[in-house]
């Protein structure tokens, strides 16, 4: 899939129109004050005032202009342009400073040379790399040693599933590219968006071994069997902001969360 790129900016750019209108994203809310954040990864973030904060693949910047908010100097990057000029744009809006920066992820140590307090992703990110050794490589590059990497993610027991959670479609693991077409978005499953994608599943021990290989100490590990966001389809709200599906209630998990420590070189 050596096209992988473009497919998935074509993809991401087909969506940002149709995310900013949605009510997934909130984004009148957001605008007077609402943040983007939720508690899984706001206890693993603690007390960011002042720190550096390196957001990969922020989409549109809510996440970031959220941390911004909380008093952190945040530099957001993605893959998508028009999600980055949507950023900027937000941003302003919201009079938050944040440095939005348009690159893949792979090829971003071409494009910034900067160490930083923390390194946080969140919710949708890592299916979108093929390689999750060169992904904790950049991780780790942009840590300060003793900085903080912070991801939650969705489980990948989710992603075997087809998208009305009958069948296991999926190998666990990182077997091959799954390159398919998709109608509508997770944020609008109405929404008239025809689009191509490829993405990669990644098992917990793909994600933890490439972090260790990168002298990343895992610190907290947590497996939540409900999801903050009502993304998928088939599910229910069972308590304000928390989504399972209706099928397995809480028998299955669907969202991990992740704070490792860059040990400092002997």
């Amino acid at each position: 899939m050596e096209n992988y790129l473009e497919i998935n900016r074509k993809s991401w750019n087909a969506k940002v129109d149709a995310h900013l209108q949605s009510d997934f994203y909130f984004v009148e809310e957001f605008l007077n004050g609402c943040t983007s954040l939720n508690s899984i990864e706001l206890e693993l973030l603690g007390n960011i005032e002042g720190k550096s904060i390196l957001h990969l693949q922020c989409h549109f910047g809510q996440d970031s202009i959220s941390l911004s908010r909380m008093g952190a100097n945040v530099t957001a990057v993605d893959l998508s342009d028009k999600a980055i000029e949507a950023g900027k744009n937000l941003a302003e809006k919201c009079n938050q400073k944040v440095e939005f920066i348009c690159s893949d992820i792979y090829d971003l140590p071409n494009v910034l040379d900067k160490k930083f307090d923390i390194v946080f992703t969140s919710y949708g990110t890592i299916g979108w790399l093929p390689d999750l050794e060169k992904w904790a490589k950049v991780v780790s590059k942009y840590m300060k040693p003793g900085g903080e990497f912070i991801i939650a993610e969705f489980h990948p027991v989710v992603w075997m599933y087809d998208d009305d959670f009958e069948n296991v479609s999926y190998n666990y693991f990182n077997e091959k590219p799954i390159a398919e077409t998709y109608e509508g978005t997770y944020a609008d499953f109405s929404a008239d968006i025809v689009q191509e994608y490829v993405m990669w599943n990644h098992s917990l021990s793909e994600v933890f071994q490439n972090l260790i290989n990168e002298n990343l100490e895992i610190q907290i590990f947590r497996e939540l069997d409900w999801s903050p966001y009502p993304c998928f389809k088939h599910i229910e709200e069972f308590e304000k902001g928390k989504w399972r599906t209706i099928k397995f209630g809480n028998k299955i998990p669907m969202v991990y969360a992740v704070k490792a420590q860059k040990k400092s070189s002997n």
